[in-house]
């Protein structure tokens, strides 16, 4: 991970209340910025983020995605994993439907899942994160709901029920004698914000406040609590039915803080006030810090009437803020999350060459990005076209600025957060305040921060495919560590290594690099009992997701849209089937004369052997070693001693032959160790027939091949002893997204063309210039077309934009 860090910001502090205020000493400055540094250290965190192609789909259907994995405090395009794991949850049962490993390169990557007809309709969950990201919550992998639709357009019924109303307390909590503002937030049981009214009565049920929902089923009350007082909130609903729920409990001593970065846009108004008995004055300090990241530390007295002070905003840098007041010991007491936003993002550019097009017509785009102040920037960038007749986007829904500036920092579901970055919208500063009041910061938790040490991660970085075993003997665990041969191969790769497990039995192979799938094949190389060992797979295991309550319909969709997209989705899956089954189609019998061609066996890159043992049952019966089955077998091969202590020698050589197991080249110690009922054959080369092995066959060279080499080799006919053979997935292989070409003086494809998704591009670059430029084919729909674009640049500015045309 880049190591950066943020100037320690300039403070102005303005004493309303207090005569003297002064910066923080030294020595807590440099504990509290010694410590969140080497937090930060040892636990670097990472973020993820999906651009998906549109927000629904249908099953048969393709979901596209384009992954950004970035470094989580500064988030420059250049995190350390290089395998981000991109999976699909059902929401109603937790079910783990697909996985796939991306192979992420600076930062980036891409894949699709294809929805096959056997996935249920219904709500899913789609998931992006590391391994190194599972060391921290859950809540802060990638997530998104999408919604998948059988043919029929079948839904999960919205739920109904109590309407869950939850308050909190600016800074914390409720001391008595101190106003303060409280804000509350209604969900119904969709998880979505519900409008509310409501009011407040307090033990002796006297109405004391009243309240109104502003946002979402967001709001905040100004609020001054009593000492000794109990209170109860009271919702009404339309049909005039009042129900009850629980308000915080007030505090007779604590503190609370109070924050204002709205009135004005240059300074963060900080206000602090205790009641702490027998002190009149108490000396305090604020932190503030940005994604584990010191901003300025500041120390002053609270008074009988209070403290405040005036932090100027140019330094802080955009995004959340995390403010913690810390008492007189050094404790974090109250704490308070703001959000700043200097507007610090890409600008992008959406030009169409027309606004206007005709079905099948070629589109030509020019996308632009600069900085905030106008200049080019070279960015990453993936572009959805999609089809607005059949895919209506969701009002104010995540994209990647609104990610990695707000959602990836606070734990919890967030409704419609692109809304808090649309500079049209003039409330969106006020209603994410009262967001960030609702929502808890807890990526970064004081206790675990300053602790006098830190533990190491129980997971690591992974820069490739990690491949975990078990090894017992007798059905037991091993005592002693076991050493291991491992063979690696797939059509690109072949590869022999060792390993040893540890004293569990268990062994890793780490970062191994390779596509699509890997046969693997690990055995024991003790000297003896062999045969005794058990060697098994450990799975990778996704994390478990909690399962929804109750599942809600996370989408918004007119009827006609839904009904065309259904339609038309069916109408494309039908060709295409049509289109394989006409490939397939059988010929009447035909009678074709030929000589047999024998395959080749690919683990063979010799000519014909000198000589050959096929394996059989009674060839095999009572021997322990391959070498034992060579011993006067074959003419001119002398084998001396047996086991594992025996020596062998093709005449006229004075020393042992090249070993080669599958076509890798081995050591004699690894072939004495093999269990005999693996092999398949026995192949020698002397002389002129070895010579194809260079330097290493100058003696010679035996050749064994194993059953479970064999690419036509089944793995279910039996278990041998000792052996593991398998399969292991790698790195997805992305595919292209077809896009069908339509030349002007071309006949028209009689099958009809209705694509939700018109264009996919997920890996562009702009040019040094700021600019990229596509193409691409429009479909038979006369519909208005969405352009949806989102870039990061290297030094992490997110960005996102947005256009559309007309096709008529």
């Amino acid at each position: 991970m880049r190591k950066s860090s943020i100037k320690i910001a300039s403070i102005l502090l303005l004493v309303v209340f207090l005569a003297a205020f002064k910066l923080a000493e030294e020595d807590f400055t440099k504990l509290i910025s010694g410590k969140l540094e080497k937090f930060r250290q040892m636990y670097p965190v990472e973020k993820a983020y999906l651009h998906l192609d549109k927000p629904y789909y249908m099953t048969g259907d393709t979901l596209w995605y384009k992954a950004y994995l970035v470094e989580g405090s500064l988030h420059f395009a250049d995190s350390a994993s290089n395998l981000l794991y991109v999976d699909l949850i059902e929401q109603r049962t937790g079910k783990n439907w697909t996985l796939r490993h991306t192979h992420m390169d600076a930062g980036v990557g891409n894949g699709e899942i294809v929805l096959a007809d056997s996935i249920p309709p219904g709500a899913y969950l789609i998931r992006a994160y590391t391994n190194w990201m599972r060391n921290s919550s859950e809540d802060f992998f990638f997530q998104k709901d999408i919604f998948i639709f059988d043919k029929t357009g079948n839904a999960s019924a919205p739920g109904t029920g109590k309407v869950d109303l939850q308050f909190f307390p600016e800074g914390g909590e409720l001391i008595a004698g101190t106003s303060t503002r409280i804000a509350f937030k209604a969900v119904n049981t969709n998880g979505l914000g519900q409008d509310i009214r409501g009011f407040v009565l307090d033990q002796n049920k006297d109405t004391v406040a009243s309240f109104k929902s502003e946002h979402l089923g967001m709001g905040r009350i100004p609020f001054s609590p009593k000492s000794g007082a109990t209170y109860s909130a009271f919702l009404r609903d339309q049909n005039g039915t009042i129900t009850s729920y629980p308000f915080p409990e007030v505090k007779e001593n604590g503190y609370t803080l109070l924050v204002d970065n709205l009135s004005n846009p240059l300074k963060t108004r900080i206000i602090a006030y205790a009641n702490i008995p027998g002190k009149s004055e108490l000396p305090v300090h604020v932190v503030g810090h940005s994604r584990g990241i010191v901003a300025f530390v500041a120390r002053g007295k609270i008074g009988a009437k209070g403290l405040m002070m005036l932090v100027p905003n140019t330094d802080l840098p955009d995004g959340i803020t995390h403010l913690t007041l810390f008492n007189s010991e050094n404790k974090p007491v109250s704490e308070r999350l703001i959000f700043i936003d200097h507007a610090h993002k890409l600008r992008i550019g959406i030009t169409p060459s027309r606004n206007t097009f005709r079905p099948r017509e070629k589109s030509e785009i020019e996308i632009t990005v600069s900085d905030t102040s106008g200049k080019p920037l070279e960015a990453n960038l993936s572009v959805a076209v999609t089809d607005a007749g059949q895919i209506q986007q969701q009002t104010n829904d995540q994209h990647i600025l609104s990610y990695l500036l707000l959602s990836s920092d606070i734990k919890g579901f967030i409704e419609q957060p692109s809304y808090y970055f649309d500079e049209t919208k003039a409330e969106r500063k006020i209603h994410r305040d009262i967001l960030l009041m609702t929502q808890g910061w807890t990526r970064f938790r004081w206790d675990e921060v300053l602790k006098d040490s830190l533990q190491p991660a129980e997971r690591f970085l992974e820069q490739g495919i990690t491949f975990s075993g078990e090894v017992t003997r007798n059905n037991k665990k091993p005592v002693e560590k076991t050493p291991l041969s491992v063979y690696l191969s797939n059509d690109s790769l072949n590869s022999f290594l060792t390993a040893e497990t540890d004293e569990l039995g268990r062994f890793t192979l780490y970062n191994l690099i390779f596509e699509d799938s890997l046969r693997i094949r690990v055995q024991g190389m003790n000297k003896k009992n062999n045969q005794n060992l058990t060697i098994k797979v450990l799975p990778f295991a996704p994390p478990k997701v909690s399962q929804a309550k109750t599942p809600y319909f996370p989408l918004t969709i007119d009827g006609q849209l839904l009904s065309e997209f259904l339609k038309r989705n069916a109408q494309d899956q039908e060709i295409a089937r049509k289109i394989r089954e006409s490939r397939e189609r059988l010929l009447q019998e035909v009678t074709i004369k030929a000589k047999k061609e024998v395959q080749r066996d690919s683990r063979k890159i010799y000519g014909t052997p000198d000589a050959s043992i096929k394996m059989t049952p009674q060839l095999v019966g009572g021997r322990t070693s391959v070498l034992d089955i060579l011993a006067g077998r074959v003419a001119g091969v002398q084998v001396v001693g047996s086991g594992m202590n025996a020596s062998v020698y093709i005449r006229g050589n004075r020393n042992e032959p090249q070993f080669v197991l599958d076509g890798m080249p081995v050591d004699k110690d690894f072939i004495s160790s093999m269990n005999v009922n693996d092999v398949e054959s026995i192949d020698v080369l002397k002389g002129a027939s070895a010579a194809i092995f260079g330097m290493g066959g100058g003696n010679g060279v035996i050749s064994i091949l194993t059953k479970r080499g064999n690419d036509n080799y089944d793995y279910s006919q039996e278990i041998v002893p000792g052996v593991l053979a398998s399969k292991i997935a790698g790195f997805h292989i992305p595919k292209a997204f077809y896009s069908p070409a339509y030349p002007a003086n071309a006949a028209q494809n009689v099958a009809p063309d209705y694509r939700s998704t018109i264009f996919w591009a997920p890996m562009l670059k702009t040019d040094k210039n700021g600019k990229v430029r596509l193409q691409y084919y429009n479909s038979d729909a006369a519909t208005t077309v969405d352009i949806r674009v989102e870039a990061l640049s290297a030094t992490g500015l997110p960005g996102f934009g947005k256009s559309t045309y007309s096709v008529n």
